[in-house]
């Protein structure tokens, strides 16, 4: 179980409310920069962070001059594409004096229902975090229609915490976690401090209220946690109003504490084990020997094709004898993969008349 002290790799989602003054509609600058040195020591430690950020609406609704009642969709659409450049901006200004490098990637829920482009997001992001930058991650609102009108960044920042394998998903809030009631309502409503199965009940719990900037409310939380733990992704809901609420976290802020049902290298080798393969990849000995010690599949190791299949399906891996060692995602289409089969990675823009990926299934994306 992550905890902020020690994960390796977390993500943080900041909520509209937070970043974005209800009275002003401008940016609370003083807070920004204040996690921003928060983010500098996580990274010091060595940490990777991914952060979803809310407030393009927001921002561009000060912008723009629209009031504060509910937006029609182009309107949304429209403060969100004038917040956006704004949002982005404020992140990099306020990272820049810490040597962090910041990256803007705009998603869809879509991005990770369909499997090619939830590989284009994953390796995306992966090597982002590997350069060392700081990705900063938003619904593209201008085109989301589905998250503007119904949606919060909660559960879009628990699907990037799955597919970045996050071990530690922090939802910063205008709440301090979850309780037995509503504590605005109900007196005797408990704070529960760590949650370690999301039951009927617990879910019963959550409320829909929401701040006047932000849409989502407790039960979008909820779902939120539902998605992470499922992934080997601990979560935390905290109140993050306050300045340098991450060092308030690891001094022991209030929060709720979602465990997770697994780890995250175990929970998506699962994920790729139950896939139905679209075809087949037959490897020489040399190349079972290097998946049997950890390694990635390369062209040089595969030996022939079976079935069709497109980019970032599932494959079953077997041996030249017909043993099946596993399955996998396979980086290339059948018709490149046969091109490319027995070449080394180096042959791989010669043959195919464009640069391609070194790897046909990456270690990540293969259970055996």
């Amino acid at each position: 179980m992550a905890s902020l002290s020690d994960a390796k790799r977390i993500v943080i989602k900041i909520g509209s409310a937070l970043l974005v003054d209800r009275s002003s509609g401008d940016l609370r600058a003083d807070w920004l920069w204040a996690i921003a040195q928060d983010i500098a020591d996580l990274r010091q430690r060595g940490a990777d962070v991914v952060l979803v950020s809310s407030g393009s609406i927001a921002l561009g609704r000060g912008i723009l001059g629209l009031p504060m009642t509910e937006l029609s969709l182009e309107q949304s659409q429209a403060a969100a594409a004038v917040g956006q450049i704004r949002l982005a901006r404020a992140w990099q200004e306020a990272l820049a004096p810490h040597d962090l490098t910041t990256a803007q990637v705009l998603v869809t829920l879509e991005d990770s229902a369909d499997r090619r482009r939830y590989l284009n997001s994953r390796a995306t992001l992966s090597t982002l975090l590997g350069f060392g930058t700081v990705p900063i991650v938003n619904e593209n609102d201008t085109v989301a229609t589905d998250e503007i009108r119904y949606g919060d960044n909660d559960r879009l920042a628990a699907q990037v915490a799955a597919t970045v394998g996050a071990d530690l998903l922090v939802l910063l809030s205008d709440v301090d976690g979850l309780y037995t009631g509503n504590p605005q309502i109900d007196p005797s409503a408990q704070h529960l401090d760590i949650i370690d199965h999301i039951t009927p009940e617990i879910e019963g719990m959550a409320g829909d209220a929401g701040s006047g900037l932000s849409k989502g409310g407790m039960k979008t939380k909820v779902l939120a946690a539902k998605t992470a733990t499922a992934s080997g992704c601990a979560m935390i809901i905290m109140h993050g109003a306050e300045n340098h609420p991450l060092k308030r976290l690891l001094s022991g802020a209030k929060n709720t504490l979602f465990t997770p049902q697994t780890d995250p290298h175990t929970a998506r080798k699962r994920w790729i084990s139950a896939m139905k393969p679209q075809g087949v990849l037959v490897v020489d000995a040399g190349a079972a020997t290097a998946l049997a010690s950890g390694k990635s599949l390369l062209p040089a190791g595969l030996s022939g094709v079976e079935g069709r299949f497109g980019r970032g399906d599932p494959v079953t891996i077997q041996a030249q004898s017909g043993e099946t060692l596993g399955q996998g995602l396979c980086r290339y289409t059948a018709t490149e993969a046969r091109a490319i089969a027995g070449r080394h990675s180096s042959e791989i823009e010669a043959v195919l008349g464009y640069p391609g990926r070194a790897v046909l299934v990456h270690r990540d994306d293969m259970a055996l």
